[in-house]
């Protein structure tokens, strides 16, 4: 991504910012659900390193910026230090896998790594929530913005299905398997078709980013490589249609 793509980016409006030290460090102590903070790349001080403490121990993500980025929202008095209300409640992962078993269904989870378009995790949502995912997992870093553009993409998908924000994807992995359910990745050289995996158990499909792909470390520890037949030679599909041709066959096969 450009700087130029950086300075097109929407300024969140003001009515979902929490500005000044301080008052980050209420909100984040009061439990308030935040996107993320912004931080002047010239702040420092008690106050700065107990933002940054409180931010890791709530998974919010720290943007460090040049303090112009911050006055671009047009706000006075902000020290350098501005918090962004989450427009989304972000929900336990543990909580949520143990609220479908108890329901007596079959997790169905979605993994993303490292995926930044906030247009393709609109989209990502809105297959999700119409093929029955459970929940989405994104890491507390890495990973666009949940913000009211990802909102619109997904036609409110985001607000209707459960979101859980993790610190490490790999550690995730780890305690998905201790609940039972089973990682599949999406890899093009794989021998397994998508139709032949097994998606009616518990499982969780990790999608990576178009570019990059999925994290080399967490596809080791995946449980099966598998991939989408195309007839045609070409190299990728679009993440967000590639997910939603996997999550249609894992809905078909619960159907059947």
């Amino acid at each position: 991504m450009n700087f130029r793509n950086q300075q097109n980016k929407p300024r969140p409006k003001k009515s979902t910012l929490i500005i000044g030290k301080s008052k980050v460090i209420d909100a984040l102590n009061s439990g308030k659900q935040l996107e993320r903070i912004f931080l002047a790349n010239t702040v420092h001080g008690p106050e700065i390193d107990e933002v940054k403490k409180l931010a890791e121990a709530n998974l919010v993500p720290i943007n460090k910026v040049p303090v112009e980025k911050i006055n671009g929202f047009n706000i006075s008095n902000h020290e350098g230090c501005v918090g962004v209300i989450s427009k989304i409640q972000y929900h336990d992962l543990q909580e949520v896998i143990s609220f479908v078993v108890d329901k007596g269904e079959v997790p169905l989870l979605l993994i993303l790594d490292g995926v930044t378009d906030v247009r393709n995790i609109g989209a990502l949502a809105r297959t999700a929530y119409c093929c029955g995912v459970h929940a989405i997992i994104i890491p507390d870093k890495g990973v666009g913005a949940l913000n009211e553009d990802a909102i619109v993409t997904s036609a409110g998908a985001l607000e209707k299905i459960a979101v859980c924000r993790v610190n490490s994807l790999m550690k995730t992995v780890d305690d998905l398997h201790l609940n039972g359910i089973k990682i599949f990745a999406s890899e093009m050289t794989a021998e397994t078709k998508l139709f032949n995996l097994q998606l009616n158990e518990p499982c969780a499909i990790i999608m990576g980013s178009e570019d990059k792909g999925i994290y080399p470390a967490l596809m080791k520890i995946c449980d099966e490589q598998f991939t989408i037949p195309m007839k045609g030679d070409f190299e990728s599909l679009n993440v967000s249609v590639a997910a939603g041709m996997i999550l249609y066959e894992a809905m078909k096969q619960r159907m059947i």
